[in-house]
């Protein structure tokens, strides 16, 4: 997801790429770099799969590094707690009423980096969540789903940011 223009994503978002950036900085990096020395120190390099394994992994968290960095420049920030009205947007917590199944779900919608299904987190970019922007309460959106065409009653819509697991401040 590296290129450009802006990710809209919540604080609680933004924190927890600051919090997993500074995590392998401060923590992964070392760690990485004390396995490559060791496995250097056995001996011949051209055999030593210990010691291509942690140059693969510290491959792998340099990129990570890369393109947390770049997310986190690019982040556009919306706090769905200052938001408000009566349509679903970006940060909303909507509850829907299947009309078929006559069962209730409540879906947030948030950027695409924290699209998370068991929290019940989706993308803003999701097709439920494409079908829902723009809708008030009462409203159908209705979705097109593998197992066929879905309709949601749009119950509440409501503007939080949950913070479940508070981050420090980096």
């Amino acid at each position: 997801m590296t290129g450009s223009g802006n990710i809209p994503m919540t604080p609680s978002g933004l924190r927890k790429l600051k919090a997993e950036l500074k995590h392998l900085q401060s923590v992964e990096r070392g760690k990485i770099s004390r396995e490559i020395e060791v496995a250097r120190a056995h001996g011949d390099l051209r055999e030593n799969a210990e010691y291509h394994a942690a140059k693969e992994k510290q491959s792998h968290i340099e990129g990570r590094i890369l393109d947390l960095n770049d997310w986190i420049a690019r982040a556009e920030v919306i706090d769905p707690a200052k938001l408000g009205g009566d349509k679903v947007v970006f940060g909303a917590t909507v509850d829907l009423l299947d009309v078929e199944s006559d069962k209730t779900v409540s879906y947030r919608l948030v950027g695409e980096l924290e699209a998370d299904l068991k929290k019940r987190w989706i993308a803003v970019t999701s097709p439920v969540a494409r079908a829902l922007i723009g809708k008030k309460e009462g409203d159908i959106a209705t979705v097109q789903s593998p197992g066929g065409v879905r309709e949601y009653e749009v119950q509440a819509i409501r503007f939080e940011d949950p913070e479940d697991e508070p981050l420090p401040e980096s």
